[in-house]
């Protein structure tokens, strides 16, 4: 769809727009992010002592917890990472319950401006909801009408890239995402990634057709939110037809 491209254009244009991708530590999203107590912190720092300065190097501490931005840790410890990854909060790793209530607090409690967020909002909150959690339509729904409350409105503004061409762009990435060989790189990943979450066990994903069908089903969802609760904060652009003189404008009004 061109985010990276999105974001590097805007983050251009204002320079002084401090950017959040995802990996990066953000103070409202915790995509590829380990959220630690301080007991599994230092569990950690013991069990990977040779690593203990780039994991602190790559910490925010957030009241009684730890973030740390762990895919920026590069080492040959082979089971690094992945016992990492079992403290995010994202893939049913929490009950929906603590997962609401730390998504939620994390954005009543940020109020700054001048941030500029990729896939925060509602590509990695959308995708688990649906994904993992198995909720229907409706309870998404509500779930965003009630975070867009808690969301500080006067510096808020979603910018959404849409496309009638989900297949010919998804086809598209196939291509691009490969290697030198034209082994494809990310599409098996994500089609993993959809057959084996709960929703796509329960609803026999298996094809290509699967993966589009998933993903005209978020657009509609999105669109349907933002027509319903956002409304005017929110930009949708064409993706790969917009223009920048079109976007910047509305940026440096908020």
């Amino acid at each position: 769809m061109g985010k990276s491209t999105l974001l590097n254009t805007v983050s251009a244009a204002i320079p002084q727009i401090f950017v959040c991708r995802e990996g990066d530590y953000s103070p409202v999203d915790l995509a590829w992010c380990s959220w630690m107590s301080r007991e599994e912190y230092e569990e950690i720092l013991k069990r990977y002592e040779p690593l203990q300065n780039e994991i602190i190097k790559n910490t925010v501490p957030e009241c009684e917890h730890f973030v740390v931005s762990y895919t920026k840790i590069i080492t040959d410890f082979p089971d690094f990472h992945k016992q990492m990854e079992e403290f995010e909060i994202y893939n049913r790793r929490k009950p929906l319950r603590d997962l609401k209530e730390i998504i939620f607090s994390r954005y009543r409690n940020f109020t700054e401006t001048g941030y500029l967020f990729e896939c925060s909002f509602f590509q990695n909150i959308i995708e688990n909801l649906i994904l993992f959690h198995q909720l229907n339509d409706e309870e998404i729904v509500e779930f965003y009408r009630e975070l867009y409350n808690a969301v500080n409105k006067e510096s808020f503004l979603l910018l959404y890239l849409y496309s009638d061409r989900i297949e010919e762009n998804i086809e598209n990435i196939r291509k691009e995402r490969s290697d030198n060989l034209g082994n494809e790189m990310w599409y098996p990943m994500m089609l993993n990634f959809l057959v084996h979450s709960p929703y796509g066990k329960k609803h026999g994903y298996s094809s290509f057709e699967d993966v589009i069908a998933h993903f005209r089903h978020r657009q509609r969802l999105e669109m349907r939110i933002i027509d319903e609760i956002i409304g005017e904060k929110a930009v949708v652009l064409l993706a790969k037809e917009w223009k920048t003189e079109d976007i910047i404008p509305v940026i440096d009004d908020l």
